[in-house]
């Protein structure tokens, strides 16, 4: 099941999944986890919820995944951010869903297109983008987490 965020813990949920898992898996630091914990404090401090929503998948009643739609502030351009989907719930679909359901409300916001800022680590991800539209737009060697990733950015027209 999909939701919208918004039930008391879903915030610091984010925040706690994101560091965990990608310490686990990718090696990432704490600059990784206080990123998150910028992005998700920027939507809590104030969004405008016809342009800018965020939900959580759920398994079994469980907090199982995230997907955040900001708005880019330029050219009608939505930025999809901090998707994520547990390693216990994967092969469930719940990414696509996830990504299926941000580009579905960024289409009825209004925005003509959708970006994405992704690291090459994230091989499952980059599939459900590029599955979807999402076009390859430049990369560039990223050392910000504490170790070397590529990050690459995406686009789709919407």
């Amino acid at each position: 099941m999909i939701r919208v965020l918004g039930r008391p813990g879903d915030l610091g949920w984010v925040i706690q999944a994101h560091g965990e898992l990608y310490a686990a898996e990718y090696g990432f630091d704490a600059r990784f986890e206080a990123l998150v914990a910028q992005i998700v404090a920027g939507y809590a401090a104030g969004h405008d919820p016809k342009r800018e929503n965020a939900w959580i998948a759920e398994v079994d009643g469980q907090r199982a995944g995230c997907v955040f739609c900001v708005d880019a502030e330029e050219d009608d351009t939505a930025i999809l951010r901090v998707l994520l989907v547990t390693p216990a719930a994967r092969g469930l679909g719940l990414g696509g869903a996830l990504v299926d359901t941000c580009l579905a409300f960024a289409r009825r916001a209004g925005y003509r297109r959708m970006r994405l800022w992704t690291t090459d680590p994230l091989v499952a991800a980059r599939h459900i983008y590029l599955s979807r539209g999402f076009e390859l737009t430049g990369s560039a060697p990223h050392d910000g987490f504490g170790v070397p990733v590529v990050g690459q950015t995406y686009v789709a027209d919407l």
